[in-house]
């Protein structure tokens, strides 16, 4: 469990880290987005 929950913290801070401003969470947003529609597209 423990393990766990240090794995979530460092991989939270890797990700907040990356966007830092308010518009950088929207492009990684929309990015993540872009990912998830190509991923569906080719099913």
């Amino acid at each position: 469990m423990n393990t766990f929950i240090l794995s979530l913290t460092l991989a939270a801070a890797f990700l907040l880290s990356g966007c830092n401003t308010v518009r950088g969470v929207g492009q990684d947003i929309q990015k993540a987005g872009e990912k998830i529609e190509g991923v569906a597209t080719k099913k």
